[in-house]
């Protein structure tokens, strides 16, 4: 008896179920498909055609890149056992600072090869934190610099940077003893960092072209014991009188372990203080994203992973524009994890578990994205918007000289969507009147063109804010 009301009241769930399956499949196929109505098209004489340049030529190609001194690498940095920022600095086999003299072998090699262009150095300096138990503590940067061509835009500076730095389990942040390999966390990104500098310096030296603007490829300490090194590195790269042109962080990149691979890298960044989702680093995110490609890059509209930082919040913070690379999935088990076995499950950071093959990729796109970045004109300055309560929108900035400038794109893009489109044309700076645009509708933003085909980070235009007239207070 029992078992046949449970079956009844079992039929019964399911017949309701069917139902509201039933009710649902009706409605939504039927909202679905109803098309929405058609907007006034904007202008309503039709779009200009904008003359558009190609993408500069000498585009790196992935065989170019070098897996097997990536993977050599991070090998060597693996073997330093642990490169926890509080080990030694002195150690030649066991600590960060075997893992600095690894970087720092790896980048003179290049440097020698470069003919020289590429300059080596090693920023000692002293941070605190709570994770250097209130103290200050010795730590290393290590920069190659790959000087800018362009006396006008040698001071710009486009940098790429992974940290040398690894931790044990986080219960264990400070013991030095512990192993810590950190291949993916993040011998990874520092390997990106290095292949970049091969990448640029070596296409520099056959005569492929000189960039513009420098390129610093870094490999900073104390990540891990609070954004230490980074966050000194904004102040140095500003000691030394450069403007920085956008800063890409390469944090746990070499894993892709889901079927299918190699994935999309995520690509994060910030919004900034502002509204409409245009801060600097949102605009560098676009950028590389239209370099590289949607099928390379998936845009994250998140300064970083939840709760959690990298070496570009520093800068981010800052004001300036920098994003994140970070693997498709991660793995909890082989990151910020002690070596061992514990319920027949393994953890820790080991070479064995990283993906080559994807690893490859995101230094192809680092490198990509960074070379046409440098070979750009400088961006457009004072990029303003006005036409309010008019047919028009008239969208106006300033530029110095630059004989090597074609010209400028004005972008636009609905206020919903996450990309620009080029809208037309301006052979100088100035005003152009946009005929028929509504200011309300769309959002504008403006870059420089070389005559090489690179393009700025995009300039979104400013709007006077006037909030609408409320009423006064009446009278006590």
């Amino acid at each position: 008896m029992r078992n046949r009301r449970h079956r009844q009241r079992a039929q019964s769930g399911a017949f309701i179920a069917f139902a509201f399956f039933v009710f649902l499949a009706g409605a939504i196929p039927a909202a679905a498909q109803s098309v929405a109505p058609r907007d006034p098209a904007e202008p309503a004489s039709g779009k200009p055609q904008p003359k558009t340049s190609a993408r500069p030529a000498g585009r790196l190609t992935r065989s170019s890149v070098d897996e097997k001194s990536m993977r050599a690498l991070i090998g060597k940095l693996v073997a330093c056992g642990t490169r926890l920022t509080l080990s030694s600095w002195t150690d030649p086999k066991r600590g960060v600072g075997c893992g600095r003299d690894v970087i720092v072998a790896r980048l003179n090699e290049i440097a020698k090869d470069s003919g020289g262009k590429l300059q080596v150095i090693v920023d000692k300096f002293e941070a605190t934190s709570q994770r250097t138990a209130g103290k200050p503590a010795p730590l290393e940067n290590v920069y190659a610099i790959l000087p800018g061509s362009d006396p006008k835009f040698a001071k710009t500076v486009f940098l790429v940077s992974g940290h040398m730095d690894s931790i044990p389990s986080p219960s264990s942040i400070m013991d030095a003893q512990l192993d810590a390999p950190g291949a993916d966390d993040d011998a990874s990104g520092v390997a990106v960092s290095v292949e970049c500098a091969r990448l640029l310096s070596k296409a520099g030296a056959n005569g492929r072209g000189t960039y513009r603007a420098t390129i610093l490829f870094a490999a900073v300490s104390g990540e891990e014991q609070g954004l230490l090194g980074s966050t000194h590195m904004v102040d140095w790269v500003k000691q030394q009188g450069y403007t920085v042109g956008g800063m890409l962080d390469d944090d746990i990149v070499g894993a892709d372990p889901a079927a299918g691979a190699p994935h999309r890298v995520r690509l994060f960044s910030g919004n900034g203080e502002i509204d409409d989702a245009d801060s600097p680093s949102r605009e560098l995110a676009r950028a590389v994203e239209e370099i590289d490609g949607r099928k390379a890059i998936r845009m994250i509209f998140r300064v970083d992973r939840f709760g959690r930082g990298g070496d570009h919040y520093p800068f981010y913070k800052a004001g300036l524009p920098a994003v994140r690379f970070t693997e498709p999935l991660e793995d909890y088990n082989h990151q910020h994890q002690t070596p061992r076995t514990e319920n027949g499950i393994a953890y820790g950071d080991f070479e064995k578990y990283l993906n080559f093959t994807f690893m490859g990729d995101v230094a192809l796109d680092n490198a990509e994205a960074l070379r046409q970045l440098a070979l750009a004109p400088a961006p457009p300055a004072n990029a303003k918007l006005t036409g309010a309560v008019t047919p028009d929108a008239k969208v106006s900035w300033a530029a110095d000289e630059d004989p090597e400038r074609a010209g400028f794109e004005i972008l636009w893009r609905e206020t919903s969507d996450p990309r620009w489109q080029v809208y037309d044309f301006a052979a100088s700076s100035g005003e152009t009147v946009l005929k028929g645009v509504s200011t309300d509708n769309h959002f504008f933003a403006v870059r420089a063109v070389g005559k090489n085909g690179a393009r700025s980070i995009a300039v979104p235009t400013e709007i006077e804010r006037r909030p609408p007239p409320l009423p006064t207070a009446p009278k006590q």
